[in-house]
């Protein structure tokens, strides 16, 4: 599945189309931490925390902050490993 979505033969895929391989995986791990929903331990802390009385932002409200905090490190990342 994972070949196929980056595009079909594995032994291109693996050498001389690596970095697409390498993207893929960046934005499937990073991009997940941007959401609640998009990474389980994000979901099972909010509600733990619900659960013990404090107060946690909204889904968007979530994805403000996480922007906010992730977009310009995710930048830096970007510019280190892939460019």
């Amino acid at each position: 599945m994972f070949f196929n979505l980056a595009g079909g033969d594995p032994q291109v895929l693996m050498t001389t189309l690596a970095p697409v391989l390498a993207a893929i995986s960046a934005g499937a791990v990073f991009m997940g931490a941007n959401s609640y929903i998009g990474n389980a331990p994000n979901l099972m802390v909010k509600a733990i925390a619900e659960d013990r009385g404090l107060r946690m932002p909204s889904f968007f409200g979530y994805m403000v902050w996480s922007c906010g905090i992730l977009l310009p490190l995710f930048a830096v990342m970007t510019f280190i490993w892939f460019l």
